[in-house]
């Protein structure tokens, strides 16, 4: 990997942390305003409307660290907004319940469209940070899209089968612990498969093949 591209990994780990401020906000919130007597009752909504908040600081963030905000920032903003909105307009705690299973399901349908018409969203998302074969990009977006999909079903069982509080601090104990998990068991295959700068990327080297 360049050094060019080394310092994009960097720069989107420290977005990453950035992206999880929100959550981190939303979680500890809601455990400390749910033992003080005077918040215990609307302790739901008042870290839902802090979560809506930290997450509209996090795209001001990205905004003035880079210029820029990335698409999936952007697609999680809009969705948190709208579920915490209806949240609190409907004081309804199944809505919030439900952002990350349309969040999941967004991707899964964003990626298999966009292999659909031949324009792998993953290669788009991250071949600035890997040069890969094409080949290698499809298998990666598909495992990608089968993971969520089933972090979809995951937050779906939780939240039908658990309480709110059982399903609020799974984030951090189990949902992020498997993310990190499948993107370190992605890791070695992109590793492997990692193309010479003087290669293009679209084209699969030999010993790339011999090893698939």
């Amino acid at each position: 990997m360049t050094d060019s591209a080394a310092k994009d990994v960097r720069s989107g780990a420290n977005s990453l942390l950035a992206d999880l401020g929100p959550i981190a906000v939303f979680i500890i919130a809601f455990n400390v305003l749910q033992r003080i007597e005077a918040t215990k009752e609307n302790a739901v909504y008042i870290a839902t409307g802090l979560f809506m908040a930290a997450t509209l600081a996090a795209i001001a963030y990205h905004r003035a660290k880079s210029g820029r905000v990335p698409p999936v920032l952007i697609v999680t903003g809009v969705l948190v907004v709208i579920f915490g909105g209806l949240t609190l307009l409907l004081r309804d705690e199944t809505f919030i319940q439900l952002k990350p299973t349309v969040v999941n399901l967004f991707y899964v349908v964003a990626i298999l469209g966009s292999l659909a018409f031949r324009l792998n969203l993953w290669k788009l998302l991250f071949g600035h940070a890997f040069r890969l074969p094409d080949r290698i990009w499809n298998i990666l977006a598909l495992r990608w899209a089968g993971f969520f999909g089933f972090m979809a079903l995951l937050n779906e069982y939780i939240r039908l089968n658990h309480s709110f509080d059982f399903w609020l601090n799974t984030r951090p104990l189990v949902i992020l612990p498997l993310f990190l998990l499948f993107a370190a068991l992605n890791t070695p295959i992109a590793l492997k498969h990692a193309l010479p700068e003087e290669e293009a990327p679209d084209a699969e080297a030999p010993r790339a093949r011999n090893d698939a």
